[in-house]
């Protein structure tokens, strides 16, 4: 008779606190924001190791590398669609750097995987 109101007391006790567990919403503002971060990140590098008299192979590796090096581990790297990535980033050097013969093919080792 006690276990029997023990084990009573204890299911009630789990069904009364267990949370409910939800999956992970990613939308998509969620990723183009990620992608924005990303982008502007690999940006500042490219424009400020090129100012500083470094040729435009060693910016475009040290950019590529730094930007690797912060976003390598992120769990929204298997949503990020690569060519808008490289297309935003060669709109931002455009835009804020002035770099506008930029090959998007050199951008092929911006890998996150």
């Amino acid at each position: 008779m006690i276990k029997r109101i023990f084990w009573i007391f204890i299911l009630t006790l789990l069904l009364v606190f267990i949370s409910p567990v939800y999956s992970l919403d990613t939308s998509f503002k969620t990723i183009d924001k990620y992608t924005k971060r990303i982008s502007n990140k690999f940006t500042r590098t490219y424009c400020n190791t090129s100012r500083f008299g470094i040729s435009s192979d060693g910016a475009l590796a040290f950019a590529i590398g730094e930007t690797n090096k912060e976003f390598k581990n992120n769990k929204l790297n298997k949503l990020i669609d690569y060519s808008l990535l490289k297309n935003s980033i060669v709109n931002d050097l455009e835009n804020k750097c002035q770099v506008y013969d930029f090959p998007v093919n050199s951008l092929e080792k911006l890998d996150f995987d």
